[in-house]
């Protein structure tokens, strides 16, 4: 074949452009690979300005080009970092621009549970080192919290499992924030139902919260592994209780929570008390407060009737000053006889000495002078004298008023035996008892009648009219 053979027989050749070409690779390849799901190693990790990410997915032969958009970056439950292996889902195609195929990515994960475990524990030492799981951020859960604000899945058997611990312990109110607790996007309503929950106000505002997920593997229970759940729960204003997995499992969110529990039942548990217990607990402060007070008021009358006792009756107090005032009463007029008699004596012994002349002198003299301090002691005996009568007066009126003849003027009356012992008891007299009525004016006898005694009880008289005599008791 000679040159010009060859150059016909290659026009027969449809004639592509670089743009058709380019687009016929791409349709070719997005139609055979529409769908792959490929494991391998990060490598020259970037996020653009834009938020899109761009890495290289290698091995140990061959390297992808790999693009993720903005959409689905955010949605990345992990920190892509080069050197980390992945698993990444999505469909093959072109780059005309550079003449490359790419994988675009809508998925991404770290491959295996190691690699997991070991960006679980980078991010738990980044949270620790900034003091989210700080014990003095912890806030206590309150005693008998009025409502209770859930974080879960509204279909699964976690809030029945609650709502049913929570009635046979102490019911509540409770606010369910309905979230999903798996998956993508998990995370993040999970965090806003926390924040959600802090914003709310007034009757609808919860005393308490409980975010909660059943049991299952570290990467179902992801969500609540991730920085934005935890950081939310650390924020909150509200106590809050998380419960996620089993009892052996443990999450990010179990350190910065306030209160752990192994379950969510064991949840609803730290969240009420045992309304049973509490009231056995009320009652029981109730008895002994009760007991108390009956003990100490006991024990004062007690010491009340003690001091009572010491204390000295009236009478017994009167009874020495109204001695000295009766002995004085007797000596006074005895001394003042015994004073006379004596200057009497003394006077008539000196008038048997004198002679009429000197004693008539004498008698002058001395009547001047006993005229002269007369004069002067007569003020001094004078003021003497009143002092002593106004004493004399004050001792009266107090001797007066104690004495049980006021009392008698009150109409009480004094009742006294023919032996003249006082009856101080209606049951020390018996039918025909002959007795004597002391009134404040008079004195009167009577009988005890056994008729009128026995029959009936003694009545009130009516009050006499002013100006009625009363008549005789007898």
């Amino acid at each position: 074949m000679t040159e010009a053979a060859a150059a016909t027989a290659q026009s027969n050749l449809p004639e592509l452009s670089v743009s058709e070409l380019a687009q016929a690779v791409k349709r070719t390849m997005e139609t055979n690979f529409d769908r792959v799901r490929v494991r391998g190693e990060l490598g020259r990790v970037m996020i653009a300005k834009s938020g899109h990410l761009y890495v290289d997915l290698k091995d140990a032969d061959a390297c992808v080009s790999t693009v993720m958009w903005r959409a689905n970056v955010q949605q990345l439950g992990f920190k892509p970092e080069e050197g980390l292996e992945v698993v990444a889902e999505g469909r093959l195609s072109t780059f005309p621009g550079r003449s490359q195929y790419q994988l675009i990515c809508d998925r991404m994960a770290p491959a295996g549970v190691g690699a997991l475990l070991a960006q679980l524990e980078k991010l738990k030492a980044k949270l620790q080192a900034e003091g989210l799981f700080a014990r003095e951020r912890k806030k206590p859960i309150p005693y008998l919290p009025r409502v209770i604000g859930v974080v879960t899945s509204p279909t699964g058997a976690v809030i029945r499992d609650i709502l049913h611990r929570l009635g046979e312990r102490f019911p509540r109110r409770v606010i369910l924030w309905p979230v999903l607790v798996q998956g993508p996007e998990a995370a993040g309503q999970v965090a806003r139902a926390i924040k959600g929950f802090n914003a709310l106000q007034g009757a609808d505002r919860p005393d308490v919260l409980i975010v909660a997920r059943g049991g299952g593997s570290i990467e179902d229970l992801w969500a609540f592994n991730e920085e934005i759940v935890v950081r939310a729960a650390a924020a909150s204003d509200i106590p809050l209780i998380s419960a996620v997995g089993h009892e052996t499992d443990t999450t990010l969110i179990d350190y910065a929570s306030d209160l752990r529990a192994p379950t969510p039942t064991g949840a609803a548990e730290k969240a009420v008390p045992v309304r049973a217990e509490l009231i056995e607990r009320v009652t029981g402060a109730e008895g002994r407060l009760k007991n108390g007070l009956v003990r100490g008021l006991e024990r004062r009358r007690t010491e009340l009737r003690a001091a009572a006792g010491k204390l000295p009756r009236l009478e017994t107090l009167l009874q020495i000053p109204q001695q000295r005032y009766d002995r004085a009463a007797e000596r006074l007029n005895a001394a003042l006889v015994a004073n006379a008699r004596a200057a009497q004596s003394k006077l008539d012994r000196v008038a048997a000495r004198l002679r009429p002349e000197a004693l008539s002198q004498d008698i002058t003299r001395r009547r001047d002078l006993l005229t002269r301090t007369s004069a002067r002691l007569r003020p001094a005996i004078t003021r003497a004298l009143e002092a002593q009568r106004k004493h004399l007066d004050a001792s009266g009126r107090m001797l007066d008023s104690l004495s049980h003849k006021r009392v008698l003027e009150r109409g009480f009356v004094m009742v006294h035996r023919e032996d003249g012992s006082l009856v101080r008891a209606g049951k020390d007299l018996s039918a025909g008892d002959v007795v004597e009525l002391s009134f404040a004016d008079d004195k009167q006898k009577a009988v005890i009648d056994p008729a009128h005694a026995a029959a009936e009880p003694t009545k009130p008289k009516a009050k006499p009219k002013p100006g009625v005599d009363q008549g005789s008791l007898f």
